[in-house]
């Protein structure tokens, strides 16, 4: 359900977010994910003030991001792949391209392995994890039919700011801040922002 629920709020194939935790995790039995519920392997890297905890991977005893809770490290993977330009051209597939996605993560970056895409696609074939993308993208169709009167939401394109947003909608920034809780400018691609008063 939480993969499904970002796919809807950040545009991320559930498939892909599923299958890569299971892959980094080792179905959530790695050390990684049991000492700090980090399902997805993202390092610390600049700027991260959170939790950490030292793991052997490509070098010795790297730094990882720590969380709470497993949810939050899904967030936090929704927010690296849609803060860094280099995965920007993945949000410019269909939803449901997991395979698309899978060779694109692999060519961006995200992971060494050159056999990375054919074990995140043989993962999503074997249990069949492109079904939670089909049931997502209904849920985002049942969304978006409920929302015929007026622009509800919008989701954030690659070189889109608050004030850009603001001014194609005729919001003021402050006001769009308002509307969605934001205490800064910072926004994010795939990120949905709220369009007038949420009830």
């Amino acid at each position: 359900e939480i993969a499904k629920e970002e796919m809807v709020l950040y545009g991320i194939p559930a498939s892909i977010k599923i299958a890569q935790g299971i892959l980094e995790s080792g179905a959530g039995r790695g050390d990684l994910s049991l000492k700090s519920n980090n399902h997805f392997g993202i390092k610390c890297h600049t700027g991260w003030s959170g939790d950490k905890v030292h793991h052997d991977d490509d070098e010795a005893q790297e730094c990882f991001r720590k969380y709470n809770d497993p949810k939050y490290s899904f967030r936090d993977h929704s927010l690296f792949l849609t803060s860094r330009p280099r995965y920007n051209d993945l949000f410019k597939l269909k939803k449901d391209d997991y395979k698309g996605w899978a060779i694109g993560l692999r060519k961006a970056g995200y992971a060494t392995d050159p056999k990375y895409p054919e074990k995140i696609i043989g993962i999503i074939e074997r249990y069949e994890l492109y079904k939670l993308d089909r049931e997502a993208m209904g849920k985002e169709i049942s969304v978006l039919v409920t929302d015929t009167d007026k622009v509800n939401t919008y989701t954030v394109r690659p070189g889109d700011t608050l004030y850009s947003i603001g001014r194609r909608f005729n919001i003021p920034v402050d006001t769009l801040k308002q509307y969605n809780g934001l205490l800064s400018n910072d926004i994010s691609v795939g990120q949905v922002l709220y369009m007038n008063p949420k009830n």
